[in-house]
């Protein structure tokens, strides 16, 4: 039990701990929220040859390589069929895509969508063009679509009555500056999904990932999804010693 006594040790909560299983209006999901200041909260796309790591199994094992643990993972936001991201990625403090302002069909361009992007001790989630206009240089950043919550407010789109239902994967920070992720058991609404931050969870903020192909890695769940390609991978890691 290597891994659990670093962990212990580290001053962080284990992502066993950080992670709870909760209900939210007849509704399961799993929730799993990280401090910025002692958590290491990271993007990932490409492997050292560049190419998509496509999968969490393939992100630890590389990263093992320089003795970092994943601690947890998720999906974190759409992407095309070459498995690179739709809108704007940054990792390490280099922008490898832009922002997409563009129209378009599907969930991205259900506006407003919004960027979820990381500061050193510091994490956010903010509306697209909000974001342009702040000037906020991140040092790792997704774009996604749409907002689930923005400003307190839910999307003007989504429907209590809807019947789109699918599983769903999401971000926010919450007013003590946690992140907090969230993915569901099985398929829920938008409304519900995003009430479940609002009301919940206590973001004012919150930012749809994705949903069908929503995806979550818990090594001391011993869970890890791998029914499905990857784009971008958010994942909490920390070095192990030796």
């Amino acid at each position: 039990m290597l891994i659990l006594a670093v962990l212990a040790c580290a001053g962080a909560a284990s992502a066993g701990e950080a992670c709870r299983r909760i209900q939210h209006l007849g509704d399961g999901y799993i929730v799993c929220t990280f401090d910025p200041t002692v958590d290491d909260i990271q993007l990932f796309q490409n492997d050292r040859s560049g190419k998509p790591y496509g999968s969490f199994r393939a992100l630890e094992s590389d990263l093992r390589r320089d003795r970092v643990y994943v601690r947890f993972a998720m999906n974190g936001g759409m992407y095309l069929d070459d498995q690179s991201p739709v809108g704007l990625f940054v990792e390490n403090g280099r922008e490898q895509k832009p922002i997409n302002t563009n129209k378009g069909w599907g969930n991205f361009h259900l506006l407003p969508n919004g960027i979820f992007y990381l500061l050193p001790g510091r994490a956010g989630v903010m509306e697209s063009k909000a974001f342009v206009a702040s000037g906020i240089k991140p040092f790792y950043a997704t774009q996604s679509g749409p907002m689930l919550v923005v400003d307190g407010k839910l999307h003007p789109s989504f429907l209590a009555d809807s019947t789109s239902l699918k599983i769903r994967n999401g971000v926010g920070v919450a007013a003590n500056g946690k992140v907090v992720f969230a993915i569901s058991d099985g398929p829920v609404r938008f409304h519900d999904f995003a009430t479940l931050f609002r009301d919940d969870l206590n973001c004012t903020n919150a930012l749809f990932l994705d949903g069908s192909i929503s995806s979550l890695d818990i090594p001391e769940w011993q869970r890890r999804d791998g029914l499905f390609p990857l784009g971008p991978i958010i994942a909490v890691t920390q070095m192990l010693p030796g």
